[in-house]
């Protein structure tokens, strides 16, 4: 069963929940990105920058103009009309993930890192989770010390 599948709350007003729920947590910092079928939430809380990307459906895909068990399809409008729910019921869930993280963090039941770590934003700009992901695909960690380099020991 899909999360708000049926919502009938605006992307928009999920998005100014989540802000108001960042902000009521401690966030400093807030930025909303959207780029074709992706958007971001950027943040800032406990010196942490956080960025979650939320994949959003693309508008012509087939599964908004084909009817289930049926050969006929929709009509654009309705396909449109099925798309901005499948857009509707993406915030809803993550307004949910980020009070649920936040009200972890807030009751004791996990740290912030915890429940925070895969969307953490390091200083360069990357994810921590690709490059763990990267690490273990290739074989290569990276040096433990980089910066004092090989003594020949």
């Amino acid at each position: 069963m899909q999360y708000a599948k049926d919502t009938s709350v605006s992307s928009e007003k999920s998005q100014a929940e989540i802000k108001k729920t960042l902000t009521r947590y401690g966030a400093t910092k807030f930025a909303l990105l959207e780029e074709g079928e992706r958007a971001a939430i950027i943040f800032e809380v406990l010196n942490r920058r956080i960025r979650f990307v939320l994949p959003l459906p693309n508008p012509n895909d087939e599964q908004f103009f084909r009817i289930p068990r049926r050969y006929e399809r929709r009509t654009t409008e309705t396909a449109r009309v099925k798309w901005e729910q499948a857009c509707r019921q993406r915030w809803r869930a993550l307004a949910l993930a980020i009070k649920a993280k936040l009200e972890a963090v807030e009751s004791g039941i996990a740290t912030f890192e915890e429940e925070f770590l895969a969307y953490v934003v390091m200083p360069d700009g990357q994810h921590v989770l690709p490059n763990i992901e990267k690490a273990y695909l290739t074989n290569q960690m990276p040096p433990l010390l980089p910066a004092i380099g090989h003594t020949g020991v």
